[in-house]
């Protein structure tokens, strides 16, 4: 029997500028966390972004912990947060002792639903975070509305949306603050590492000397004629991304347009070989942003058994996986809740193949497995 082709659901697009950016920094002797390599590209990223500060971190996660931790997030208080996300956004305020409370989300494009938002406010209130799902951007002008409205902060868990955009402005200039992801399966990539961006200088400083143990980073003093000895009054983390990893990142951000691009094509080429299947719809871009596709995500129609369409793509050799979670039912919060648009995308929704490395061919043949699979009666609820 022959071998069934691989398509690979994610892959980094990585190669020898990587590799010379590597020596360059392996022969500067300085490849541990928060080097001056973390300081250029932090300096690069938050240019990129529309921010005035940018913050190399260890993960999303950290980006987001160390966010809500600058914003006062604490024991007692409530954060509202999108439902359908990796869990990662919801453990982050539950670091902090605050509680998360899950929002409803908007059935088209999958981010929070700012109606859902408001009807979740409350006295105890103090944030929202917003999900740009797979990198479509949430709807930030009601959420800023909303939140002006009650005085809470806004958060962007941007961590899929480097390279996308919401009425002309940069994913992580739309909120008061916002995390970004580089993980291998993520637009750009270090394979891991993420960001925390925002114009804030006291918030950005406070979240600096968070991310190093509660102390300046020692590369602040590099060059001083005096015996520098730090003082610690606050116990930090240690959440700095190591300058190995910032040297990959500023190869990565100089391509960012190209794999944009890339995944771009792949996208207009899945939505006019599938368009017209009647068992699944396609993904939902809005007019007034750009999506940077970081995940293809289809949805399967009434009478198809998504779990069965995973499993029998991956059989053929079709990279394939359920979208995001439903955070509202994962036992770890013990949440009473319930968000119905949410469970049902956690339920009916799957990922294609998505990086800039596929080529027509790999597209085509993709979707014509997905044809023979959702044709199929194997796969019928």
């Amino acid at each position: 029997m022959q071998d069934l082709r691989q398509v690979a659901l994610g892959q980094p697009t990585v190669g020898e500028e990587e590799i010379e950016a590597l020596r360059e920094v392996f022969a500067s002797g300085w490849i541990s966390g928060a080097g001056p390599t973390c300081v250029t590209f932090e300096k690069e990223f938050a240019a990129a972004v529309g921010t005035s500060h940018a913050l190399s971190t260890s993960n999303c996660g950290s980006a987001l912990h160390l966010a809500l931790q600058v914003l006062g997030a604490g024991p007692g208080d409530e954060v509202i947060v999108a439902d359908y996300t990796f869990p990662a956004t919801g453990h982050s305020v539950m670091w902090t002792g605050a509680t998360p409370v899950f929002a409803d989300v908007r059935p088209d494009i999958g981010t929070i639903d700012p109606e859902a938002a408001a009807a979740l406010v409350t006295e105890r209130t103090v944030g929202i975070i917003a999900v740009d799902l797979v990198g479509q951007p949430a709807d930030y002008d009601e959420l800023r509305a909303l939140a002006d409205k009650h005085g809470l902060w806004l958060l962007e868990d941007a961590a899929c949306s480097a390279g996308a955009t919401y009425k002309g402005r940069p994913a992580g200039s739309l909120a008061d603050l916002a995390a970004f992801s580089f993980h291998g399966r993520k637009g750009i990539t270090s394979g891991e590492g993420g960001a925390l961006v925002g114009d804030d200088t006291d918030r950005m400083d406070l979240a600096r000397k968070l991310h190093t143990y509660g102390i300046a980073p020692a590369v602040s003093r590099e060059g001083s004629n005096a015996l520098a000895v730090p003082s610690f009054d606050v116990a930090g983390y240690n959440y700095r991304l190591s300058d190995v990893q910032a040297a990959i990142m500023r190869v990565q951000l100089r391509r960012l347009p190209d794999l944009v691009a890339a995944r771009s094509r792949a996208a207009d080429q899945y939505a006019e070989e599938l368009g017209d299947l009647e068992q699944i719809s396609l993904p939902v871009v809005l007019d007034d942003r750009t999506h940077p596709w970081q995940s293809y995500l289809l949805t399967a129609g009434d009478g198809v058994d998504r779990d069965a369409v995973v499993m029998a793509l991956r059989e053929r050799g079709v990279g394939s996986n359920i979208g995001t979670y439903s955070s509202h039912v994962q036992p770890v919060y013990g949440s009473a809740q319930e968000c119905p648009v949410a469970a049902r995308l956690f339920r009916t929704q799957f990922a294609l193949p998505m990086h800039a490395n596929l080529t027509e061919d790999d597209v085509s043949y993709v979707t014509s497995v997905v044809r023979e699979v959702v044709g199929g009666a194997g796969v019928r609820a």
